[in-house]
């Protein structure tokens, strides 16, 4: 009597090419990087058999929420290591942390000869020059990439970076850990107030543009006087230039207040405390502050780039990069609506579409589409390959 043959999850192997100039063992990576096991464990809680392989100092292996991390020892462009471990591990599958490391590609494929491999943005401009032929040269072997929007494949493709016909699929880089609470009790712990709570995160340089931010919340105060803005960052290039233009209204002196740099843990209780997540970025490749403010319910009032409006949806509001007197106008007129049926909304969306598991499921469908006919004939455990619109769709439902 012959025993059937069980078939197996679908294996793919995470890879990131990114040494830690720190020099810090796995388990102090994975509690400084904590993205990087999130989104692990979220592609096996899919049903995925995923493995991490991470470039390090020293070589180790961590097992963790059902994924083993691979820590192996590489020097900077010497990752001979990496490709024999994932090599070892046999793929059906591999996924590529960022588009910045075009010397891997090749030799990476060459590894896995047959095997699809998928690279995901994580942020970074596209190369100029004779770079851009020498990483066009460099992709040409990838299977697909992932972006937050599929808008922000194009200046890649058009550079000839990626391949005109390279198939692109929308998914997050990552998701918050932040919940709901009290908005009462934040704002007593972190003193913040206003009628509405304004809050601010991220650099202050030309492209979070807090310029036309501060512009937006002087046209707002002079029909809603009552509102505060509170700002948190760390980079700082335009200080001089913020303090200047604070100093100079009377409106803003009263209204503004630059926090600097607080803790992470602190930064959950200030999404709480606030009405509203203001942000005027040019480009994000994600948006994690973003995320954040929806995963607490503060409401977001963004700019209209690719990333935000795929992330927020119709939980907020999405006005034109250098427009003071749109966003201005956004806050008047979302600070008359009712607060407590807006934080529902940012929750719900963040519940519906950017969760950790929202990311494993969609990951686990990208997978399935690549693998495909590859796998059917290996007695592995994959759906039959469907457009991949539907794919996405069918993961977020």
């Amino acid at each position: 009597m012959s025993l059937s043959r069980q078939p197996r999850p679908l294996r793919v192997v995470h890879v990131s090419f990114h040494l830690d100039v720190e020099q810090r063992d796995g388990a102090a990576l994975l509690r400084a990087w904590p993205t990087l096991p999130a989104v692990a464990s979220a592609v096996a809680r899919a049903g995925v058999d995923v493995t991490v392989v991470q470039t390090a100092h020293k070589s180790e292996t961590i097992q963790r929420d059902g994924v083993g991390f691979h820590f192996v020892e590489g020097a900077h462009r010497d990752w001979a290591r990496v490709f024999e471990r994932v090599a070892s591990l046999e793929p059906d599958v591999v996924h590529v942390h960022g588009l910045n490391v075009p010397r891997a590609m090749r030799p990476l494929s060459r590894a896995v000869p047959g095997v699809p491999v998928l690279v995901q943005d994580h942020g970074g401009p596209v190369p100029a020059g004779w770079r851009r032929i020498a990483w066009g040269w460099a992709h040409r072997t990838l299977s697909a990439a992932t972006f937050t929007a599929s808008e922000q494949a194009t200046p890649w493709k058009r550079a000839g970076v990626l391949r005109a016909d390279l198939p692109v699929f929308e998914v997050l880089e990552g998701s918050s850990e932040f919940t709901p609470g009290d908005r009462d009790a934040a704002r007593r712990a972190t003193n913040m107030s206003g009628a509405p709570c304004l809050f601010w995160t991220g650099r202050l340089d030309a492209n979070k543009d807090p310029l036309t931010m501060l512009a937006a919340v002087e046209r707002a105060a002079a029909v809603v006087p009552g509102l505060r803005l509170w700002c948190c960052f760390g980079e700082a290039h335009l200080l001089d230039a913020v303090n200047e233009r604070i100093a100079r209204s009377t409106v803003l002196a009263e209204r503004v207040h630059l926090l600097g740099a607080r803790p992470h843990d602190e930064m959950e209780l200030r999404f709480r405390g606030a009405d509203f997540f203001v942000q005027t970025s040019h480009r994000e490749s994600t948006g994690y502050s973003l995320i954040d403010a929806l995963a607490c319910g503060a409401t977001p009032l963004v700019t209209d780039i690719p990333a935000a409006r795929k992330i927020v949806g119709d939980a907020g509001s999405l006005t034109p990069v250098e427009d003071s007197r749109s966003l201005g106008d956004a806050i008047i007129e979302w600070a008359g609506r009712d607060q407590e049926v807006l934080r529902r909304a940012a929750r719900a969306r963040f519940e519906k579409a950017l969760t950790f598991d929202v990311i494993g499921a969609q990951l686990r469908v990208v997978y399935e589409t690549l693998a495909g006919a590859r796998v059917n004939h290996r007695d592995v455990t994959v759906g039959a390959p469907r457009d991949a619109g539907e794919h996405l769709a069918a993961a977020q439902r």
